[in-house]
Parts: structure tokens; C-alpha cells; sequence
């Protein structure tokens, strides 16, 4: 497990650092997605989720759920395009399960890529990850997690 500023950034993910959210390919060659520590840091307590409906296509960047905390809302945007296979219902029932578990029972979508090994190569992982999460904060002035 990677820390920078006192955020988990697990390195066996992928991120699309911008967007501050992470995925994992799973054996099926689905991808699991949901939001960075340091966007939940960023974000506060979330207190509402609304995932696009199962079987919507996704276009990479485009909005795969909207998330709402007590001082922003806005949309989790996916970092492949693809279509949405699944929505968490544990995340439905109690949203702020993200800020909790981001990177475990508080995932947010799953999706089927359309194009994993042509969108993929943009994203980050293991120490390039860490690298380019600590440039973003430091951007951003951001103190910490």
C-alpha cells in the first residue's frame, strides 16, 4: 500500500490521477471502479450516490454516477469507456461507505471495457502513480488526508 500525504493509493491499481478515481481489471475482464482516498478527503463525508443504470455505455471521462457530500457534487468519472455491468448496492443503501472502504465495499461501478488495451495505457500504477498523485497535491495545495 502506497501513502502520499496521509492518503492510501494502493499501487496494484490503475488510476486516472485527474479524476482522482481507480480501477482494478478483474479476472472476467470486467474493471471495478471507484473513488481515490484523496478524493473522498477532497469530497468530505459523501451522502448520496447515483450510479448510471446497468447496461449504459460510458464514454471514457464521461460520468458513470454522480456522488454528492455535504460540500460538492458531482460525477465519478469513468477511466475507460465501457458499459456499466454493476452498481453497488451496499454503496446505495449507505454512501458514505466510500469514504470508509474506497478501494474495498466502497467501489462504485463496474464495467465491461470496450477498449481496455487502447484506454489503459493512460492510466497510472504502482510508483508512477504515487509520483503523479503527490504533483497533483502539491498543484492543488492540498495539506493531507
Amino acid at each position: 500500500m502506497g501513502t502520499v500525504r496521509g492518503c492510501n493509493i494502493p499501487e496494484d491499481l490503475y488510476y486516472n490521477v485527474e479524476n482522482n478515481v481507480w480501477v482494478r481489471k478483474e479476472d472476467d475482464g470486467t474493471v471495478t471502479v471507484g473513488m481515490t482516498a484523496y478524493a473522498c478527503s477532497l469530497a468530505g463525508e459523501i451522502v448520496s450516490y447515483t450510479p448510471k443504470k446497468v447496461g449504459k455505455d460510458v464514454a471514457k471521462d464521461k460520468s458513470a454516477a454522480t456522488v454528492e457530500s455535504g460540500k460538492w457534487v458531482g460525477p465519478l468519472k469513468a477511466p475507460v469507456s465501457g458499459a456499466i455491468t454493476a452498481t453497488n448496492p451496499d454503496v446505495a443503501a449507505n454512501p458514505g461507505l466510500i469514504n470508509k472502504d474506497p478501494y474495498g465495499n466502497g467501489w462504485v461501478v463496474k464495467l465491461q471495457p470496450s477498449d481496455w488495451d487502447g484506454e489503459s495505457g493512460e492510466l497510472k500504477t504502482g510508483a508512477d502513480a504515487l509520483a503523479a498523485f503527490e504533483s497533483k497535491m502539491d498543484a492543488d495545495g492540498f495539506g493531507g488526508c
